[in-house]
């Protein structure tokens, strides 16, 4: 049985500063790959998974990345979580905006990755997996080797059942996280105020055995820099 997803946020608030010079006169979810923007890539994908509703959280150089959005036409509506005054992080970000989102799970999406699916719809995936009376948080997670342009050592281990847990230190982790996950609404329960990472509410759900990871079956790119571009535009022809 899939999941229904009501509703999704798209992270896009950051400030984009590995990706500079190409964000100093746009917002990095503007900033193009195979003849996009980026954040459209996201767009694409939540469009094609059936979602109603999508809240875009906006920051640096708000007005260009609003004035985007306003001329998409799409099959879903878009509202706007201002956080113009007060950059909140990806966990005050989520709080801000949950007012303005329905449903349970909610789809939450980083407006800098770019994937392909696999045999499956990835975000359907996601929704056939998601059994809200065991998890408050369902991640798509990738093999360390299969993160196309990350250079990092990996974020979670991940057991049999799907249970997550950290990197322990001075190790590698064999998963990555992609920066698609579905949320209960009671992840955020009891979260602090103001700019806080979801990393808080994270250890949270793993002390408490409710945060789930999903393998990602199709390609993912982390295009973190200017110089990941090149390699993803290539990558993404041959598909």
């Amino acid at each position: 049985m899939t999941t229904r997803i009501e509703s999704a946020m798209v992270m896009a608030a950051g400030l984009g500063k590995r990706m500079r010079p190409l964000t100093a006169t746009r917002p990095k979810p503007l900033v193009r790959v195979a003849g996009k923007a980026l954040i459209d890539h996201s767009l694409d994908r939540i469009e094609a998974a059936g979602v109603g509703h999508v809240v875009v959280n906006v920051h640096y150089l708000a007005d260009a990345l609003e004035a985007h959005l306003a001329a998409q036409k799409r099959a879903f509506t878009i509202a706007i979580s201002d956080e113009r005054d007060l950059l909140l992080e990806t966990g005050g970000g989520m709080v801000k905006a949950l007012p303005q989102l329905s449903g349970d799970p909610i789809l939450i999406v980083n407006s800098d990755n770019i994937w392909t699916d696999g045999p499956v719809d990835s975000i359907q995936h996601l929704a056939r997996h998601w059994d809200g009376d065991r998890m408050d948080a369902l991640l798509l997670v990738i093999r360390q080797a299969s993160a196309t342009g990350h250079g990092g050592k990996g974020d979670f281990h991940m057991d049999p059942n799907g249970q997550l847990s950290r990197r322990k230190p001075g190790r590698i982790a064999p998963f990555v996280y992609t920066g698609i996950q579905l949320i209960s609404p009671r992840l955020l329960d009891g979260a602090p105020e103001g700019a806080f990472s979801t990393n808080i509410l994270w250890d949270r759900a793993i002390a408490a055995g409710r945060l789930y990871g999903l393998s990602h079956m199709g390609q993912w790119f982390d295009v973190g820099t200017p110089a990941r571009i090149a390699p993803t535009e290539a990558a993404l022809s041959e598909v």
